[in-house]
């Protein structure tokens, strides 16, 4: 059986972002705890606009090259982790205007969260981007990595993990490989429904 496809997913898009760094070191982590097959995600490769579709996304009646592209890639992943900043108490418009583009493809979908900032760790920002993935049918697990005072863990152009980050990686990872189990037949279920037009 092929294992799992974890989408780590980036979602700050502004020039200058430090997301990719931190995206990269929890890609690592997860590549060597060996739960899933692990792909990086960058939102800036989808070129997604504001959101421009004509039907609902319910419906997944895309006009958009751009939506169908991002369509067929999410749809391939089993779980994902979100790299995400605060801005102003909340998450991005670049992940939000992501997850609004899509629905079923979502749908019975893990998600953990990596936050980063000052003091607050971005948490805020996990916590309504959580809301917005539960009422996209996936399970946001409580377990969440929280980056605290970040630039200084940045050293010549890597995340320089201590060892709270480390297990803290190890703790949300291992939680969402265990989601992921759980709820494969439930999305299988759902996903041969909803294809055969129930």
């Amino acid at each position: 059986m092929n294992k799992p496809i974890l989408q780590v997913v980036i979602g700050s898009t502004r020039p200058g972002r430090i997301g990719g760094t931190i995206a990269n070191w929890i890609f690592d982590v997860a590549r060597g705890l060996e739960h899933f097959e692990v792909e990086l995600t960058d939102l800036v490769e989808f070129k997604l606009p504001l959101y421009d579709e004509p039907h609902h996304p319910m419906r997944r009646q895309y006009q958009h090259e751009h939506t169908k592209s991002w369509s067929k890639h999410v749809n391939r992943a089993d779980a994902f982790v979100f790299v995400t900043p605060e801005y102003n108490y909340g998450p991005p418009p670049s992940l939000l205007n992501a997850l609004d583009y899509l629905y079923f493809e979502w749908n019975y979908k893990p998600a953990g969260f990596v936050s980063y900032g000052g003091v607050s760790a971005g948490m805020r920002s996990s916590a309504r981007a959580a809301m917005t993935a539960t009422t996209l049918r996936m399970m946001p697990i409580p377990e969440t990595v929280g980056l605290p005072n970040v630039m200084a863990q940045l050293k010549d152009g890597a995340f320089a993990a201590n060892e709270l980050n480390v297990k803290g990686a190890g703790l949300m990872l291992a939680e969402l490989a265990k989601w992921e189990e759980a709820l494969r037949s439930l999305r299988a279920q759902h996903r041969a429904t909803v294809l055969a037009g129930g």
